[in-house]
């Protein structure tokens, strides 16, 4: 594709590359009240790959355990076991295990491990011999054929062996089942435990193996599965760090930090905070506060429904809405008999309007919020009329058939839509007294609140004008009028990618980086978006 020159004198490139010089990719989801995974993925995504992030599919998990297993293997002179309970033990981290190695040495990195490493000739004395021994679980003499000795060189009669090996299977302890000699830290022979088990029940021993191999993902911090549902039996391997976002090839689009749907610039905790604040009553309650008043009788939420301060429950008790109390039912339009409360409760006062400023703070943000989803909703249905005007175009005009700058516009909308509608999430937690209260004083929470709400809201009006352009009517246009669209869109595009770059610099250096109490980190600005997984 061509390169353009932008209104302030930079190129920009159809297929650009992102801040750390990667040609990257972009994308995102939810149309659920939290976000935007639900909707079409290929309206948030373009179409360039990375291989940072790998895809493991069920047919490859074992090609790809067997990759880290033999590095291991090779690097240690070590049976696949020892091997397999060393990358457990440190989570399937090749890098971590030659750390620790060099840091200390073999005997050490074992120790920790569980791995204990013993003459094969020493361990199959016993069991070679035709003398009986006694073992130490049930007490029972047994031949030398009849036990099974470990690594550590503890050895039990078989039987107490498989009952051991059946409980912790059953329990979910498969993956580091360690000798039941007092004390010994060491991880017992696989093939072993396959072996007895496998004699008892074939399928436990197939549950076994299957323990050990979803070890790779369930224990590896670089590996994870793909939440989607149902699930697509993806699990997706990144090479850097883990606080980032990915794209699964089955679309879905989620933080591999906790696997929630791509979510920044909020946090994960402010992410989980708002998500469970969208769904849960707490808002419903706010109200009730606000809106009700208890009955002195049957404690129930009464609200007022006419101009008279004697209201009456349903339960039949009569009471005064402005303090409370039970009164009786005789009254008139400006009094209530035998009832009187003229004295202000200044407590009760203060935490209906405390109820109230928290409710309207919250139906700002989440007002704004739902906004945007409500945009990036209507925008989806861009794609296909933008697709017809350019057919149109391509048939009329004689000259350049290349449009990719318009659907490059329409993702960085896309794109700069989800972004702005997390801002609003983020905003709520970062200049409200959930999570930072401490962390700044009103003056500086004030200051920097207005320096974001600043860019925030240049950001804004730059996506609503992208937006605005995207939808003019430009398959009528004429070749002059099409090449100054063609200039209008890239450098509105460039500059809303530039407010969005800066916002996300705001964000990590002088809000959370400042932060000195708790640590709050989020995914880095990627310019085409969240980067896709490649097989």
């Amino acid at each position: 594709m061509g390169d353009y020159m932008s209104s302030d004198g930079e190129y920009y490139y159809d297929d650009y590359e992102d801040d750390n010089g990667d040609c990257c990719d972009d994308d995102d989801g939810d149309d659920s009240l939290v976000g935007f995974q639900a909707l079409e993925p290929e309206l948030l995504s373009a179409y360039a790959n990375l291989p940072s992030i790998k895809v493991i599919t069920k047919e490859s998990l074992l090609a790809a355990q067997k990759e880290d297993l033999h590095r291991v293997m090779d690097l240690l002179s070590l049976k696949e076991h020892h091997a397999r309970t060393l990358l457990i033990h440190y989570g399937w981290d090749v890098d971590k295990v030659l750390a620790v190695l060099v840091e200390y040495d073999k005997d050490k990195l074992f120790a920790a491990a569980g791995v204990q490493v013993l003459d094969d000739h020493a361990l199959f004395s016993y069991q070679s011999s035709s003398s009986t021994f006694m073992c130490n679980i049930c007490y029972d003499d047994v031949s030398g054929n009849m036990l099974t000795v470990m690594d550590c060189g503890h050895y039990f009669c078989n039987d107490c062996w498989t009952e051991h090996f059946l409980v912790k299977i059953n329990g979910g302890q498969s993956r580091r089942i360690r000798c039941m000699a007092h004390k010994c830290n060491a991880v017992c022979d696989e093939e072993k435990i396959r072996q007895l088990v496998s004699r008892r029940d074939p399928n436990l021993s197939e549950k076994f193996d299957r323990f050990l191999l979803e070890s790779y993902i369930e224990d590896n911090r670089r590996v994870k599965w793909c939440p989607s549902v149902p699930h697509c039996g993806n699990a997706l391997r990144i090479e850097d760090d883990e606080l980032c976002e990915v794209e699964c090839p089955c679309g879905m689009q989620f933080c591999f930090s906790c696997l929630s749907e791509a979510h920044s610039p909020c946090s994960c905790l402010m992410w989980e905070l708002w998500s469970k604040k969208c769904h849960d009553e707490s808002e419903t309650v706010n109200w009730i506060t606000i809106n009700t008043k208890p009955c002195p009788k049957c404690r129930k939420p009464v609200e007022k429904n006419g101009g008279c301060n004697h209201v009456s429950c349903f339960c039949g008790q009569s009471f005064c809405w402005l303090c409370g109390g039970a009164t009786g039912k005789e009254h008139t339009n400006t009094s209530i008999a035998g009832h009187s409360c003229g004295r202000y409760k200044d407590d009760n006062e203060k935490k209906r309007v405390l109820a109230k400023h928290y409710l309207e703070r919250y139906i700002h943000y989440h007002n704004r919020y739902k906004a945007h989803i409500d945009s990036f909703k209507l925008e989806s249905k861009l794609k296909e009329s933008i697709m017809e005007k350019i057919n149109i175009l391509e048939e009329n005009l004689s000259t350049s058939k290349d449009f990719s700058w318009i659907i490059n516009g329409l993702y960085r909308l896309f794109r700069s839509r989800r972004i702005l509608s997390y801002s609003y999430a983020f905003a709520y937690y970062m200049f409200g007294d959930d999570l930072f209260k401490d962390e700044m004083s009103k003056t500086e929470r004030k200051m920097k609140q207005n320096l974001f709400e600043d860019q925030q809201q240049q950001f804004e009006a730059n996506v609503e004008k992208l937006s605005s352009i995207l939808e003019e009517k430009f398959d009528n246009y004429s070749e002059n009028d099409i090449l100054s669209f063609r200039m209008r869109i890239i450098a509105l595009s460039v500059t809303t990618d530039n407010l969005c770059r800066n916002l996300y610099e705001y964000i990590e250096t002088d809000l959370l980086g400042s932060l000195q109490r708790t640590v709050q980190r989020i995914a880095p600005y990627r310019s085409k978006g969240v980067e896709k997984a490649s097989s």
